[in-house]
């Protein structure tokens, strides 16, 4: 290999399998991680929402910590520090540690995304459902969450987003994604440009498509909602 050029495109055509194979491991990282944050904000919003002292407070202060402190750390402290703690020690593996990590650290996040649905629905669809004797748990399921819920599904699609371009961290616990292999194949033969352009490519084809199809379901969404709103207001004053 020639090690003067700048630029070696059969290195670059060596490595981009190598490469693009770990892919699957960047989009099961952000999948997986994804559900985790989705259900895990659903409770915590819920949570934060509580008529109890003893479970808002301890909510809202676990958002606050996990929303003011760098991601790389809470991934160092599952991984490496987790183990080390007494009775709750716990091993867990890179994969699942990643997962964990990024499913806790956007939780927050979805949590007020969850939290500006929920606060959106009118003060008459909670008096509804109590004048119709409607337990707790159907008064959010039955009517809450079915109506909070869907408004907010493109600012889910963000947060999507920006996982997927915050995988590469997980190269620090050692998961084998894209950022994680480009920089071993890097390390093997000195050469980092290929590699890790490679990777910048990636994600730009990945990400870019996937921005442009979020902010057409936001206009979308805006739409359909704008125009259920006005429906309503319409029968109201009829």
């Amino acid at each position: 290999m020639d090690r003067d050029k700048l630029w070696n495109w059969e290195y670059a055509f060596e490595v981009f399998p190598l490469i693009f194979d770990a892919i699957w491991i960047t989009f099961s990282a952000t999948i997986l991680g994804f559900i985790l944050a989705a259900i895990v904000g659903l409770i915590l919003a819920l949570g934060r929402r509580s008529k109890q002292a003893v479970i808002r407070y301890p909510v809202i202060g676990f958002i606050e910590f996990i929303r003011s402190t760098p991601l790389l750390v809470q991934l160092f402290f599952i991984f490496f520090a987790l183990p080390q703690i007494p009775v709750i020690g716990l091993t867990l593996e890179p994969m699942v540690a990643g997962v964990i990590g990024l499913g806790l650290h956007y939780s927050t996040y979805l949590s007020e995304i969850y939290r500006s649905g929920i606060d959106s629905i009118a003060k008459g669809q909670w008096e509804a459902s109590t004048s119709l004797n409607f337990s707790r748990y159907h008064t959010w399921t039955k009517v809450i969450l079915p109506q909070a819920i869907p408004p907010v599904i493109p600012m889910f699609g963000n947060y999507l987003i920006v996982m997927f371009k915050e995988t590469p961290m997980l190269m620090s616990i050692s998961v084998a994604e894209m950022m994680y292999v480009a920089q071993t194949l890097g390390s093997a033969q000195w050469r980092y440009i290929e590699p890790i352009t490679i990777v910048g490519l990636l994600f730009l084809a990945l990400s870019y498509p996937s921005a442009y199809l979020v902010r057409r379901l936001e206009a979308r969404m805006g739409q359909r909602f704008s125009k259920k709103k006005k429906l309503t207001r319409e029968e109201v004053t009829m």
